[in-house]
C-alpha cells in the first residue's frame, strides 16, 4: 500500500518544505565560492549633457558564477533581481569578468558594499583595461578574464541567471591563488 506523503509545512519564512532563510543561509555557506567582478558599461545617463561622461562603467562582486558549456563556451552568474547589474544587463549584452585573485579582497570588498559611493570613484585607482570585444574593465592581477555576451536570462526566484557567450578569455596572471567566499567571509587557499 502506498502512502501518501504528509501535506506541504509552511516555515515561519513562508517557504514551502520546512526551510527557514537562516538553515539555507547557513547550509550554503559552506559551498566553498570563487570571487568574481563582472563589469559592464552603462550609457550616459543623460546624453544631452555634454560634461557627462561618454559611459559609466559599473561592477559587481558575485560568487555565484560557473563555466556551463565548453561548446559552445558558455558561463553564468546569478544576479539579485532588479539589482543594477541585473537591470544593466537587460540592456547591455556585453559584459566583463575578472577572476579575482587572493590579493584582490579589498576589490571584492569594494564592489559588494551598499551604500557604496558611485562607481566611477571605485574603478578610479584600480589597474585595468578595456576588453576589445565589450569596453567593460578587465582588472590587472586578475588569475583570468572573460568577455561575454549575454545568451539567455532565466528568472530564477529572486535573481536572474543570466547566461553568456564567451568571446574573449585571457589568463593575464599566473600568480597567486584564487580568493574563495567560505562561511561568510573571503578566504584563500592555504
Amino acid at each position: 500500500m502506498l502512502k501518501t506523503p504528509p501535506p506541504t509545512a509552511t516555515a515561519a519564512s513562508g517557504h514551502a518544505e520546512g526551510v527557514s532563510d537562516d538553515e539555507f543561509r547557513a547550509a550554503m555557506s559552506r559551498l566553498a565560492a570563487g570571487v568574481v567582478l563582472v563589469t559592464a558599461q552603462e550609457p550616459p545617463l543623460d546624453p544631452d549633457d555634454p560634461t557627462a561622461p561618454a559611459v559609466e562603467d559599473v561592477g559587481m562582486t558575485a560568487t555565484a558564477f560557473m563555466s556551463v558549456s565548453l561548446d559552445p563556451p558558455l558561463v553564468l552568474v546569478s544576479l539579485r533581481e532588479g539589482s543594477r547589474m541585473d537591470d544593466l544587463l537587460a540592456e547591455q549584452p556585453r559584459w566583463g569578468v575578472s577572476v579575482l585573485s587572493e590579493s584582490q579582497r579589498h576589490i571584492a570588498g569594494r564592489f559588494v558594499m551598499k551604500g557604496r559611493i558611485s562607481d566611477r570613484l571605485l574603478f578610479q585607482d584600480l589597474p585595468y583595461i578595456r576588453g576589445e570585444a565589450t569596453g567593460a574593465p578587465l582588472l590587472g592581477g586578475a588569475l583570468a578574464t572573460l568577455e561575454c555576451r549575454t545568451e539567455q536570462r532565466v528568472p530564477a526566484g529572486d535573481h536572474t541567471l543570466v547566461v553568456g557567450r564567451v568571446l574573449t578569455a585571457r589568463v593575464p596572471s599566473a600568480e597567486g591563488g584564487p580568493l574563495l567566499y567560505f562561511r561568510g567571509r573571503y578566504r584563500h587557499l592555504g
